[in-house]
């Protein structure tokens, strides 16, 4: 950047001068723009020198001023911009200490300025560059992250809302919720037993863990949840409703295939390979058209690293009224680093699902990440999980507000068939183990769990819902069916059964 390009960047050096004027008046008035300026934000690198030993002197309980600061500021820049008589010139710029805030604001509003010019000089360069490792996709991507990465620092911080502003809040989506029969103000699920154990639905800053073994249908229940909210009638005065999915392991077309067979109560498999009838062709075609237009986004992306997601999500958001976001999984999303295995992957996973509390908060959206649990429940008898079989277990139970678990017993009763024990068992004991065995199956058959291990708003424990496997699809079981679909034989009454 040239001479002149330089001297036109965007700078306001005497609201710099008036921020530090004002500050060396009166210190108390520090804490208004501390929240907000760094000594980098500052055109002038004196003016941010200057700020840092202020900021350091007001921080360590000592009065800062034109006497008390002389002594850290004995340079030759100092001397060239006029010694002691530049602190009191600073201080007879400041006009009023009540202009602090605006002041800074003004001041961090150029530094962004500068930020995105700096950026547009960086793409001009490397658009020109012949860099050869680098792609044309993989440059964009690049700057999409340091914009996002401006726009976000760039936000102003909400800082403390009184105490009367928060129970009004509260009472005002209260009284939403009232006035239109017990609607959450919030996201719901599309499951009216599930919203109800959380509830209501899924509230607007949740960082929620779905997390399950491979095989109990976490990336389903995710699917279904999915497509309820991007198929659901829009609220009054809003645009319809839609969702962010991002599919590191099934691609777009998968996930298609999935909902298809969900709508037109056809194997997905099938409609993969196209092994269905004419008339099956038809509901596969009219399940297309009804739901054509389903605001469901997807992003199947390998190996997306964390702010590279973040950006991806901020910018959907923006452009489209993003009510939800689902990440599948979130073992397979990468740190900063962008390779796994530069750093310890347990901090990793912490910083990882720290952004995406983070994501979840600027956006106010919920975000919902699934994940994998370690194999340590299929060593035990009950393979229901618990909090510590969650990988890397630590992090994501301390920033997750809600943490579920998907589980199915049917599916360790199949691979669990009895075989003979040759010379240690006779034919009728080994008649009775596989009656038992059938019987689990029937009473388990087309049965889930929804175990709610944690919830920061609510208490835990878990619902029961259909599950049919050949459409990946979950169902709500209305309460007064609840007591119809049995837990598996308890010891008392396997012992009971006649053979």
């Amino acid at each position: 950047m040239n001479e002149e390009e330089q001297f036109f960047m965007p700078q306001n050096p005497e609201a710099e001068m008036a921020l530090l004027g004002s500050i060396l008046e009166r210190n108390l008035g520090f804490d208004d723009s501390a929240d907000i300026i760094q000594p980098e934000h500052f055109y002038d690198p004196f003016h941010g020198y200057i700020y840092k030993i202020i900021s350091d002197t007001i921080r360590a309980g000592r009065t800062a001023n034109p006497v008390t600061l002389r002594q850290y500021l004995d340079t030759a820049e100092f001397e060239h911009r006029g010694g002691h008589r530049y602190l009191i010139q600073l201080v007879g710029y400041s006009l009023t200490t009540v202009n602090n805030r605006e002041y800074a604001e003004t001041v961090f509003d150029c530094y962004i300025r500068r930020q995105v010019v700096q950026i547009s000089e960086d793409m001009r360069v490397r658009a020109l560059g012949a860099e050869t490792d680098t792609s044309a996709v993989q440059m964009v991507e690049g700057i999409e992250r340091e914009l996002s990465d401006v726009v976000t620092s760039g936000t102003p911080q909400r800082g403390f809302v009184t105490f009367d502003d928060a129970i009004d809040e509260t009472l005002s989506k209260m009284e939403y919720a009232y006035k239109n029969k017990g609607t959450f103000y919030g996201t719901r699920t599309g499951f009216p037993t599930l919203d109800g154990r959380l509830g209501g639905g899924l509230g607007d800053t949740d960082l929620v863990i779905l997390a399950g073994r491979p095989g109990m249908g976490k990336t389903a229940l995710a699917t279904n949840i999915a497509f309820n909210i991007a198929t659901a009638d829009p609220v009054e005065d809003e645009d319809p409703p839609g969702v962010a999915f991002f599919s590191m392991e099934m691609s777009d077309e998968q996930l298609t295939q999935r909902i298809l067979g969900e709508v037109s109560k056809i194997p997905a498999n099938l409609i993969r390979a196209g092994d269905i009838s004419g008339t099956q062709f038809l509901d596969v075609v009219n399940a297309r058209n009804k739901i054509r237009g389903a605001r469901l986004f997807i992003d199947d992306t390998s190996g997306i690293d964390v702010h590279t997601l973040s950006a991806r999500a901020r910018r959907l958001k923006r452009k489209h009224n993003i009510r939800l976001i689902i990440i599948d999984y979130l073992q397979l999303i990468q740190g900063s680093s962008g390779k796994k295995g530069d750093t310890n992957r347990v901090g990793e996973l912490s910083e990882i699902t720290r952004n995406l509390k983070t994501l979840s908060k600027d956006l106010n959206v919920p975000v919902v990440a699934l994940s994998q649990l370690s194999r340590a429940v299929e060593n035990r008898e009950d393979k229901r999980p618990y909090m510590s079989d969650l990988r890397e277990s630590g992090s994501i139970e301390q920033d997750a507000d809600i943490v579920m678990f998907v589980y199915r017993d049917e599916y360790y009763i199949e691979r669990d068939e009895p075989k003979t024990k040759r010379d240690r068992e006779d034919e009728k004991s080994f008649q009775k183990r596989r009656g038992i065995w059938v019987h689990r199956g029937m009473k388990a058959k087309g049965m889930a769990e929804v175990i709610i291990g944690k919830q920061r708003h609510g208490p835990t424990g878990k619902i029961n819902m259909r599950f049919i496997p050949e459409f990946t699809k979950f169902e709500d079981i209305p309460a007064e069916q609840v007591h119809t679909f049995e837990l598996p034989l308890t010891d008392e009454q396997i012992e009971g059964i006649e053979i």
